[in-house]
């Protein structure tokens, strides 16, 4: 969608653009709420300064739409595409690198009781691996926080793709 599109789109139809980036109404209605937006930019540095912070009840209900690293959405919907895209630096034929995410998904979640949740975008699987090794030894309240910076990457790196000028 063009920026001036989203600028001029009736509220709802802005709120449906967002959502698939980061479904929290808070966020979405701030957004939405702020337009028009001069640039691409301001409509992206807005988005990252609305997004911080994101209360533990958001990034609990954020968390509810992310799959496993590793394991690929087959819903048609728009977040479940551009978590496929996102997750492109997995390849789901190397049995090793599959393996080990498996594991290390196994233990994040019952170490955390959530999944594991990194802005694959742009990261190779071993990169990805590593910080979950990493991140399994971080406590709860450690954990939460890098949660909550990770979703906001997550939302304004789709955005991003969502929004041209």
């Amino acid at each position: 969608m063009k920026l001036a599109e989203f600028n001029t789109a009736d509220p709802a139809r802005a709120a449906d653009t967002l959502r698939p980036c980061i479904d929290v109404t808070r966020w979405v209605d701030t957004v939405t709420a702020a337009r028009p937006f001069a640039t691409k930019e301001a409509l992206l540095a807005f988005a990252a300064e609305a997004a911080n912070p994101f209360t533990p009840a958001e990034v609990e209900a954020a968390m509810a739409h992310h799959p496993r690293i590793g394991e690929r959405p087959t819903a048609g919907t728009t977040e479940a595409s551009m978590s496929r895209s996102e997750q492109a630096g997995v390849d789901p034929a190397d049995a090793a690198v599959a393996e080990a995410l498996a594991r290390g998904n196994r233990d994040y979640e019952e170490k955390f009781g959530r999944v594991f949740l990194i802005r694959a975008a742009g990261r190779t699987a071993p990169e990805i691996l590593q910080s979950l090794n990493e991140r399994l030894t971080n406590t709860p309240a450690q954990e939460d926080t890098i949660v909550a910076q990770q979703l906001r990457e997550i939302a304004v790196l789709r955005l991003e793709g969502l929004i041209s000028e």
